[in-house]
């Protein structure tokens, strides 16, 4: 159904991005880019064209990217930022710094 309703429209609700790409996001995106649930396979997310393409569009965004790294615990240190108390954290507070000043 996704997939058919992104097939007509660059967002879920139309051609402006909303809360529902937000909402939406991390748990289907994750789900099409193999990233969550081992049924990726099982639901052949690959063939779900549209969804790969909206959910490679709204991680293209630095708002996104930068929401991506909010209390992560895995991957490179740089990408990690465990605390968000102000912007200038994605600069000064991601886990690579924060080692680095040990």
């Amino acid at each position: 159904m996704l997939n058919r309703r992104l097939a007509d429209n660059e967002y879920i609700a139309g051609n402006t991005y909303t809360i529902a790409d937000i909402a939406i996001l991390p748990w289907y995106g994750g789900l099409v880019k193999g990233w969550a649930y081992e049924a990726g396979e099982f639901l052949n997310v690959r063939e779900y064209e549209h969804v790969q393409r909206w959910a490679d569009m709204l991680l293209e965004r630095p708002a996104v990217q930068r929401g991506r790294m909010v209390n992560r615990t895995y991957g490179e240190p740089s990408s990690q930022l465990h605390e968000r108390h102000d912007a200038s954290d994605f600069q000064t507070r991601t886990q690579d710094k924060i080692a680095a000043q040990k």
